[in-house]
């Protein structure tokens, strides 16, 4: 029996979603619906709409989910003949007739529609992600630009199982190309947990090439004869990552290209809320069924950790008027290579110079600048100290208070 959940969402799709006609070769292109007077009170919140993307993207209200993620038809132009391995055994590739348009103005105009109606749904500082191989990216890419998208960072998913060249004529296509984009140049309170994404990278800086396994195993969707449930199912593991950088616990993620729903069942598990829209009644049921299994983690588990930007500002002089530092305290590097001696006013006076614990720092190594916090450090009980840990003391007291 279907649940309340999936009635509710096939009602808003019957009621919302525009099923008019449009050629073969553009299996996602309608007319574009007139924009829904819904509230974003009223979304259709971590349902699956069950129609065309653009019109069912159209009759949302406008500026209302936090995030797009979208993995669009890739136009891979196989042909009729498809991929045959060298014993002539026929590849399972994508061959599907959604993948499949008459030319490339027509899968343009397609692009340029789809990321409009996206773009229109975006909350001012929402971002997009949309993942690609060579066959479309770069037109998606201009596209974006275009219709005035800002590009944030291309991510290049180099995958640990690619798929071999049977015809040995190419290198090995071992990777797909996500854009991540903003809705305009002049969104800059966009979401980035830059400070999260480190600490899960051995505390390095999160690169723009990850390295992440194919869909395959218990993972993968099958039908009951043991085939794909959907040729190009991608890893929850990508997912995650996407939406662990770039959106919050409670954000609204929407997924014109909903598939079998990976992007909801992550979305699930992280206490991000989805909206799916898939064409494919096959692929909506395949998706709802794998979702309602899904276990959302614990809220504590979900807290987004503060960043240092958000921290309390905390001066030197605090430091000295807390009595961790004494005026007139000579400061070193950690390898004692540069001395400097403690003001009272704040500031360090390395003999030539008087200062801030940057400058001072930036002037000793000849750089252009210099964290003084983290190179600054003091002799407490034989060890050297780095100074960052009393401003650390300091708002530590300060969050008790």
């Amino acid at each position: 029996m279907a649940s309340q959940r999936t009635v509710a969402a096939d009602a808003f799709a019957r009621k919302q979603v525009s099923r008019t006609g449009r050629p073969a070769s553009s299996p996602r292109m309608g007319l574009p619906a007139q924009p829904s007077p819904l509230r974003p009170s009223s979304l259709p919140l971590d349902t699956v709409l069950v129609g065309d993307c653009i019109a069912a993207m159209n009759a949302l209200p406008a500026s209302s989910v936090d995030c797009v993620f979208a993995d669009p038809p890739y136009n891979l132009q196989l042909g009729d003949a498809g991929l045959l391995r060298p014993d002539q055994s026929r590849v399972d590739a994508v061959d599907d007739d959604w993948d499949k348009f008459a030319s490339f103005p027509s899968y343009d105009a397609f692009t340029r529609e789809w990321l409009a109606a996206a773009r229109r749904v975006m909350k001012p500082n929402a971002t997009l992600w949309v993942i690609g191989s060579y066959h479309n990216i770069f037109r998606v890419g201009s596209a974006l630009q275009d219709l005035g998208y800002w590009i944030l960072n291309d991510i290049v998913w180099r995958k640990a199982n690619p798929m071999p060249n049977f015809r040995g004529k190419r290198f090995t296509n071992a990777h797909e190309t996500l854009i991540w984009a903003s809705r305009s140049a002049e969104s800059k309170g966009y979401t980035f947990h830059y400070d999260a994404l480190k600490g899960g990278n051995e505390d390095l800086q999160m690169r723009s090439d990850w390295f992440i396994p194919l869909c395959t195993g218990d993972e993968r969707l099958k039908d009951d004869e043991g085939r794909k449930v959907h040729p190009t199912q991608k890893p929850e593991a990508l997912l995650a990552r996407t939406l662990l950088a770039a959106t919050n616990p409670g954000d609204v993620v929407l997924d014109p290209f909903f598939g079998t729903g990976t992007t909801g069942a992550v979305a699930k598990r992280l206490g991000r809320r989805f909206i799916g829209i898939e064409r494919d009644p096959g692929y909506a049921a395949a998706a709802r069924e794998r979702i309602a299994g899904i276990e959302t983690l614990s809220q504590a588990s979900l807290l987004v950790a503060p960043t240092k930007r958000a921290e309390p500002r905390v001066p030197f002089l605090s430091v000295i008027e807390a009595g961790h530092v004494r005026a007139g305290e000579t400061l070193t590097d950690e390898r004692g290579r540069f001395r400097a001696t403690v003001r009272p006013d704040g500031q360090l006076d390395n003999g030539l110079v008087i200062g801030s614990i940057h400058k001072i720092g930036a002037l000793v190594q000849g750089l252009p600048a210099c964290n003084g916090w983290t190179f600054w450090h003091t002799e407490r009980n034989g060890r050297k100290t780095c100074i960052d840990s009393f401003r650390n003391e300091i708002r530590a007291t300060m969050a008790g208070a």
